[in-house]
């Protein structure tokens, strides 16, 4: 157990900060401030960074879609949505760092609270409803990156924006934002947003993908980020549908509606039953299934499409194992907030020892491991 764990995070998750979308908040505030200002003592700080939470090996990059990632191990969705610390998050240790969600238009989101910790399931309930500041503030804040670390783009709809213009909403985002991406994920699976999820219907997927690669004309790397909820014929056929539209990978999974297994019976903060509580459950009750989606895309797919596995990822051996179950890259968040700042850098150091233990050269050679 590390300061962050026996010190830092005790307090953090008292009761007197116990406002989880405060911290987070916070959080931003002061890596925000880190990222803008060249001042000498803020590059100080950014090598300190570097030094603490930074972990590079040759063994554990990989090329994807012609651009270089350090290492596998990513920031989610969720966490940086108006991308404020996009020239920070490298010096934590991370190959790479998705912001967002972002919509075409800014809104405030769902009511507060809605971001909740359920501590003896390491675990979050979250139903923030894609509060951002809009796709074009976000266009005009990501001008300002400075590096080559690569970033992603979540896009998902406005919830102005009626189910049946969806496609117009998505393509309107992308438009905006198409030069300062890495790479861009098309979020259909959220639960907090009303009728969000229907969009995964290959009927209304179709529109959206047609809309956005036809904006598309510089082949952008265009991915599809799926619900851990769906039946497997319905997961098959939204990867069949990626696949005609030509897009660059999936990324297995968002957050689950289901509260089965569940050892927290009641939210403290306000005090209904969990099962009462809307929203999407992230962190390591979500480990297994969506390790057996990354399972199963990579078996429908034969492995010829990546994915990015999320869900649950703790430990070296969590990120091993969706791995081994497919994945070219894992993300990690709710399991950030639990094991701190250093996670990310016992992550990579086990899977290094995991590579020597299955006399591997490259993290790469890992990809599928359990299908073979």
């Amino acid at each position: 157990m590390d300061l962050y764990q026996a010190v830092v995070r005790p307090v953090l998750f008292s009761a007197i900060h116990a406002d989880p979308e405060w911290l987070a908040q916070q959080t931003l505030r002061s890596l925000s401030w880190l990222d803008q200002d060249p001042a000498v003592a803020k590059r100080w700080l950014r090598s300190r960074l570097d030094r603490l939470y930074g972990f590079s090996h040759a063994r554990l990059g990989q090329t994807l879609w012609g651009r270089s990632f350090a290492n596998p191990i990513g920031l989610a969705a969720g966490f940086d949505k108006d991308g404020i610390a996009a020239n920070v998050w490298s010096h934590f240790g991370f190959g790479f760092a998705e912001v967002g969600t972002v919509t075409l238009h800014a809104q405030p989101g769902n009511p507060q609270p809605r971001l909740f910790r359920l501590p003896v399931d390491r675990a979050a309930l979250n139903r923030m409803g894609f509060n951002n500041q809009g796709a074009a503030a976000l266009a005009e804040r990501l001008t300002l990156r400075t590096s080559a670390f690569p970033i992603g783009i979540n896009l998902g709809k406005s919830k102005m924006t009626p189910l049946e213009d969806a496609a117009a909403d998505y393509s309107g985002s992308f438009r905006q934002l198409k030069d300062l991406g890495d790479y861009f994920v098309v979020n259909v699976s959220s639960p907090n947003t009303p009728g969000l999820r229907s969009l995964q219907a290959t009927d209304q997927l179709e529109p959206i993908l047609a809309a956005l690669q036809q904006e598309n004309s510089a082949g952008k790397p265009l991915l599809i980020k799926i619900a851990p909820d769906l039946e497997w014929d319905d997961i098959a056929a939204v990867v069949t549908l990626a696949q005609r539209y030509h897009l660059s990978g999936i990324i297995a999974t968002n957050t689950t509606i289901r509260r089965d297994g569940l050892k927290t019976r009641a939210i403290a903060a306000t005090g209904k039953p969990v099962t009462e509580e809307a929203g999407g459950i992230s962190g390591a009750p979500l480990r297994t299934r969506s390790t057996e989606v990354i399972h199963f895309v990579y078996q429908h797919t034969k492995g010829t499409l990546p994915i990015i596995g999320v869900g649950g990822v703790f430990t070296p051996e969590d990120a091993w194992e969706k791995i081994a179950a497919g994945a070219t890259l894992v993300q990690v968040y709710t399991g950030w907030i639990y094991e701190g700042p250093g996670m990310v850098r016992r992550i990579l150091q086990g899977l290094l020892q995991k590579l020597d233990q299955q006399g591997m050269t490259s993290i790469s050679e890992a990809i599928g491991l359990a299908h073979h």
